[in-house]
């Protein structure tokens, strides 16, 4: 196998690497004065597989086109098999055209990816798992549950009996009640209505009993952390002891939001290495767990001809 490494995630991809024990496959990136990516692979890859690592995240644009043209240029170099590790689908959110006159995103890239000539695709905890059906090709959504729960249980926050998992809104209650059933505690849901395009919602209600408990919060992804702000006040405002976050993607893109997070009540925050080009640093009370064991494991299991559906039982 050669696993590459794109300009989103060349930490992870490193990692990833030490865990396979097998050195990181040689590329490059040029940009140009008038923002043209280049992308160059310095190695041959004539007839092997291939795996890039590239989250899409900060910048968006940038990183997404990156991820297209590496496809590409692997195709036309005879690599036999190219997956794409996709860490972060930030374009995932677009999945839905809920108004008129608007684009599904998230199709129109899966069609790029498709027509670039990727293989397969792996990543973590899409938006909405229904997005996988937007391509025609193999798409593995990982989960980010396993590697924050035990990140939780080794922190030691409450007793089970103590705690509550709380789902921001309807949306996430499966994989809530998932992190509940791990953690052997109750499950609790946040009643949220948005009302636009701002990344803010409104709390309206907390369903289920939170009073004198220790409350997680569990959510695929932390853009301006206005939802997990709000509610983690509510909560409080409905007995809760104390607020704690596990969130697979932190998507934090400034200084006032990271000011706003440090400023409510959540106590911790659990996130993983999914994005590691953000344009603030995460203060000390985010706790960053690495998916590196976990995209090795799925990198080994594929070049193997292995079945990954252990990775989703554990």
């Amino acid at each position: 196998m050669l696993v590459f490494s794109g300009s989103g995630s060349p930490k992870l991809t490193q990692n990833i690497c030490n865990v396979l024990g097998i050195e990181k496959a040689e590329s490059e990136v040029l940009k140009f004065s008038d923002g043209n990516l280049f992308v160059r692979v310095q190695q041959s890859v004539r007839g092997r597989r291939v795996f890039l690592v590239q989250s899409t995240g900060f910048h968006t644009n940038d990183n997404f086109m990156e991820l297209v043209f590496w496809i590409d240029a692997f195709k036309r170099a005879s690599a036999s098999m190219v997956t794409v590790i996709m860490p972060y689908f930030s374009y995932a959110k677009g999945d839905k055209k809920d108004e008129p006159r608007v684009s599904i995103r998230a199709r129109v890239c899966a069609d790029m990816i498709e027509a670039a000539g990727a293989d397969r695709v792996v990543t973590l905890d899409l938006h909405a798992a229904q997005i996988q059906g937007f391509f025609k090709i193999p798409v593995d959504d990982l989960y980010g549950m396993p590697i924050l729960v035990e990140a939780v249980k080794k922190a030691n926050i409450a007793d089970p009996k103590d705690m509550v998992v709380v789902s921001p809104d309807a949306g996430f209650v499966k994989k809530a009640r998932d992190y509940a059933d791990k953690l052997g505690c109750s499950l609790a849901i946040g009643d949220k209505q948005r009302k636009d395009h701002s990344e803010n919602a409104e709390i309206m209600s907390i369903i289920g009993n939170v009073d004198a408990k220790v409350a997680l919060l569990v959510d695929d992804i932390i853009l301006s952390g206005g939802t997990l702000i709000d509610i983690s006040q509510k909560l409080l405002d409905e007995g809760a002891k104390e607020v704690y976050a596990a969130v697979t993607h932190a998507a934090i893109a400034s200084e006032q939001s990271v000011e706003r997070l440090m400023a409510s009540p959540i106590k911790r925050f659990f996130v993983t290495d999914s994005i590691e080009t953000q344009p603030v640093s995460l203060p000390d009370r985010f706790e960053v767990v690495s998916n590196a064991p976990l995209f090795a494991d799925a990198i080994n299991r594929i070049h193997n001809r292995e079945s990954i559906s252990v990775l989703f039982e554990n």
